[in-house]
């Protein structure tokens, strides 16, 4: 199950600043090999066992990897924390929603490909599955936001 919120709290259990938490948090931690993987499909790169990245564009340290790819990690190393992905690109979009058991904030849909068996729970109460239950509630929800004024 993946859990969208679409409304913005402020709340210790919410990531709402990607790049700052993982500079100052998740880049302390101890990257996995899945860690390693999903930097390496995310951004094309390879991360060295002194937390420097190998890109084609050169060298960097771990705090060089674009948002997208630091929202990524930010989810996978705190899945009880809500991690807004607002940043990031198709391509970390679609990985992220091959996860689960995942909690993320989004105020507004993203063209992104979901999986037919994701389940998605919005808000704690509507759930759907896949990419026409996705698309379907995001229509849904903004007759409601134009219907009161939102």
């Amino acid at each position: 199950m993946i859990d969208i919120y679409t409304e913005k709290k402020e709340s210790s259990n919410w990531i709402l600043k990607n790049d700052l938490y993982f500079n100052l948090n998740t880049s302390n931690e101890e990257m996995t090999e899945q860690d390693k993987n999903l930097i390496f499909q995310a951004d094309d790169a390879i991360l060295t066992p002194d937390k420097h990245i190998e890109t084609k564009y050169g060298l960097g340290t771990i705090r060089n990897l674009s948002s997208g790819c630091k929202t990524l990690l930010n989810i996978v190393k705190h899945p009880e924390k809500v991690v807004c992905v607002e940043e990031c690109g198709p391509n970390v979009l679609k990985m992220i929603f091959q996860l689960d058991h995942i909690k993320i904030y989004m105020s507004r849909p993203s063209f992104v490909e979901i999986p037919d068996n994701a389940e998605i729970r919005f808000n704690e109460k509507d759930v759907v599955t896949g990419n026409a239950g996705y698309q379907t509630w995001w229509t849904r929800e903004y007759e409601r936001r134009e219907k009161n004024d939102l």
